[in-house]
């Protein structure tokens, strides 16, 4: 039987500065956790780190990274295509192979009052480790991005869970949470045509009638590739797969006459959730982003 694992995927508003995320990565791996995956982006200026372990590794793992990466990043001279409000922008806690929820909620609520008490970083709480109503999903707690955050901070429904009701001068805020696992994908079209990908991510996300099941999505644009990109979020990758998504994305850029000439795994996904065609349209698909299935069978 698998031990339970704890997954901690964090986001930090740095792409682009090889030594740092070096450093951020050393944090981790110094701390016991293993280290499965760093994904960065030059345009999204934003990487996104995967490690595993127990949980008192993982959640000591996770409160010396963001502490690290508070230090090294000024949002102030931060500018990305990725919404964002922190230097340490966002840190899910998924718990995998018969791990509980609230054993993931209660190491993502001890990390977000720590890190608040250290740095005078503010931190909300989001997904399951939600304390507040109105605030379980991200693009909520985002909303504005660090340019409106000290006006948002200023509103008492928005004063957050831990630290000041005020932005950190250089990190701004973190949103710490606990979730399921999720499965991040990116569609690279054929030209710049950010107009046409905002009008792909808008037909097929959750929200929009005949949208699909637990999918997120955004139109954004690359410039160092001078390519339009559609970036999305599988919520539940049982309910909507990612064959499931090229299929409508097929049907949505052709009825555009546009073209997808790619797509990439953003971290990690279940080795399960990816059929033998998925698999060939992602470019540079590493054998570690795919996590044993047996991590997931009890989820």
């Amino acid at each position: 039987m698998t031990e339970p694992v704890l997954e901690c995927v964090p986001n930090v508003s740095e792409g682009r500065d090889a030594a740092r995320l070096r450093e951020l990565g050393e944090t981790v791996e110094k701390s016991g956790a293993r280290l499965v995956d760093v994904h960065s982006d030059v345009d999204h200026h934003r990487s996104v780190f995967t490690f595993l372990g127990a949980s008192a590794v993982v959640e000591r793992a996770a409160l010396a990274f963001a502490r690290r990466a508070v230090e090294l990043i000024d949002l102030r001279r931060h500018a990305g295509v990725h919404p964002r409000i922190g230097a340490v922008d966002v840190v899910p806690f998924v718990p995998l192979a018969g791990l509980p929820m609230a054993e993931a909620v209660a190491v993502a609520r001890r990390v977000g009052q720590a890190l608040a008490a250290e740095t005078g970083v503010p931190v909300f709480f989001y997904e399951d480790a939600a304390l507040v109503p109105g605030r379980h999903d991200l693009p909520e707690l985002r909303a504005g991005g660090f340019e409106r955050l000290a006006e948002r901070l200023a509103e008492p429904r928005w004063r957050p869970d831990a630290g000041p009701a005020a932005p950190h001068p250089t990190a701004g805020a973190t949103v710490i949470g606990a979730r399921r696992p999720l499965i991040a994908l990116n569609a690279m079209l054929a030209t710049p045509d950010l107009a046409g990908a905002r009008a792909v991510a808008t037909s097929i996300r959750e929200r929009t009638p005949g949208g699909l099941p637990a999918v997120r999505a955004l139109g954004l644009m690359l410039e160092s590739r001078d390519i339009a990109q559609i970036s999305m979020n599988l919520l539940d990758y049982r309910r909507t797969s990612p064959s499931m998504v090229m299929q409508r994305l097929d049907t949505e850029t052709t009825q555009r006459a546009l073209y997808i000439t790619t797509y990439e795994l953003v971290g990690c996904a279940p080795a399960s959730a990816l059929d033998d065609q998925a698999r060939s349209r992602i470019a540079d698909l590493r054998p570690s982003q795919l996590l044993d299935p047996a991590l997931f069978e009890q989820i």
